[in-house]
């Protein structure tokens, strides 16, 4: 099989080329920001960034012909099941419009993924995007009417994580109990049952622990007292953008941060410590969702490469489960073999309909 997988971020787009489940292309194309800046809105970017992802193919020689599938980075979309999905109209759609209403360039991954799937007469998918929403019912409330949870993560790490740790295992990841956790520029904290994220933490809209560029939980009466001195604007941006250690130390980069804490800067070592206390606290909130009934706890994301961190956490948490690191990121991978079950027949492709996964109580209608 001959998949490509196309990951766009803010500046650059990740190219991977797979053969038979073996990577043989892998690439950061860059995108140029004076240029990204001219564009309204993220799907004008479009014909650009096929531009610019062509040349780079074309420069290294990539062979596309034969190709069975591309896979975009899903974005954009309203909440769905995890899997892998058909690139149909209606996502498309979705994807265009920003449905979610978070702008982000992972839009443009399913519509990347159309477009070259068309030209090369492949099939076009979008595996576990950042929208998946399984969460358990009692998960959703919260203590105001008409207000309740929903969750995003890095899901399609977190999901590739917890398949290949039960693979390890001899197992299937429906038939295993994990707390799954990616611990990156954003640090997300979930528990699986049996195949399905039943709970974790909303991480744009400041649920969860501390992180390089989000603040994490704050009580709700402290985030309104700091609004009235700032803007509402100001603090949506530290959820997910300038809070953690951007706002306590003045960089998102943990290496530096960790290496200004050795030197004895008093405020990094103290967001670091604070970061991994904090997740701690997230992954044994997370054990009681599971009720104590965990296989194992999964540490992965580019912070899981610190072994102070994943020692601290290992000490913290293996009472609860075994802590296994996997450092860095599957998410190519992760594409690649969404597309691949799918083609295998090891797994049915899902279409995505935009409809609601869960309708609130009719209990709490207003």
């Amino acid at each position: 099989m001959k998949i490509l997988a196309i990951n766009p971020g803010s500046t650059s787009t990740k190219v991977a080329l797979f053969q038979n489940g073996e990577c043989e292309l892998s690439r950061n194309v860059a995108h140029d920001a004076v240029r990204l800046a001219e564009f309204a809105g993220v799907t004008d970017q479009l014909p650009y960034r096929k531009q610019t992802i062509e040349a780079l193919l074309a420069e290294e020689g990539a062979d596309l012909f034969g190709l069975d599938a591309v896979v975009g980075r899903g974005g954009g979309l309203l909440p769905m099941e995890g899997g892998t999905y058909v690139v149909d109209e209606k996502l498309l759609h979705d994807a265009r419009v920003g449905a979610n209403g978070v702008a982000h360039p992972a839009q443009l991954g399913s519509q990347l993924a159309d477009e070259f799937a068309r030209e090369h007469g492949a099939q076009a998918f979008v595996v576990n995007p950042p929208d998946v929403d399984e969460l358990q019912e009692v998960a959703r409330i919260t203590g105001i009417r008409g207000v309740y949870r929903n969750v995003h993560l890095h899901a399609l790490n977190l999901k590739e994580t917890a398949i290949r740790h039960a693979a390890s295992l001899g197992r299937a990841y429906e038939d295993c109990n994990f707390i799954v956790c990616h611990i990156g520029g954003g640090v997300s904290v979930s528990a699986h049952r049996r195949g399905k994220m039943v709970d974790g933490f909303d991480i744009v809209g400041g649920e969860g622990p501390m992180a390089p560029t989000r603040c994490g939980s704050v009580a709700v009466a402290d985030a309104a007292a700091w609004a009235r001195e700032h803007e509402v604007d100001a603090l949506t941006a530290l959820c997910h953008k300038t809070g953690g250690f951007v706002d306590l130390a003045g960089t998102s980069d943990a290496i530096e941060l960790t290496q200004r804490a050795k030197e004895g800067d008093e405020a990094c070592r103290l967001a670091w410590d604070a970061m991994i206390y904090q997740i701690g606290k997230c992954i044994g909130s997370m054990a009681v969702v599971l009720e104590g009934e965990v296989d194992g706890i999964l540490l992965g994301g580019g912070m899981a490469h610190s072994d102070d961190l994943v020692g601290r956490l290992s000490r913290a948490c293996e009472w609860i489960a075994p802590v296994t690191a996997y450092p860095g990121e599957f998410e190519m991978e992760a594409m690649a073999a969404g597309a691949e079950r799918v083609l295998s027949g090891q797994e049915e492709a899902r279409c995505y309909t935009g409809e609601p996964v869960w309708e609130p109580p009719a209990c709490f209608a207003d």
